[in-house]
């Protein structure tokens, strides 16, 4: 599964993009997110307000209970605003 990571998001894990192998039972969003936070302080700063972070996987919005696949491309980034 292939991770991309935007703005302070980045900032916090250090990194913009990694691929990884995700231990079974990780079918949804939010089971990413908690096995994320678990990898490191980084990612459990990046990941502390989970409430605002966007995710999209195979570029698309999706929540929290959407399914994943191991070949998905997941973004994970804040709010957006327009301007």
């Amino acid at each position: 599964m292939k991770l991309l990571y935007f703005a302070w998001i980045r900032a916090k894990i250090g990194m913009a993009e990694e691929s990884v192998t995700v231990p079974a039972g990780i079918v949804t969003v939010a089971d990413l997110l908690d096995w994320l936070v678990t990898r490191g302080d980084n990612y459990a700063a990046a990941l502390k307000e989970r409430k605002v972070v966007k995710v999209a996987v195979n570029q698309e919005y999706v929540g929290a209970d959407h399914p994943l696949k191991p070949g998905d491309e997941v973004a994970l980034f804040p709010p957006v605003t327009g301007g």
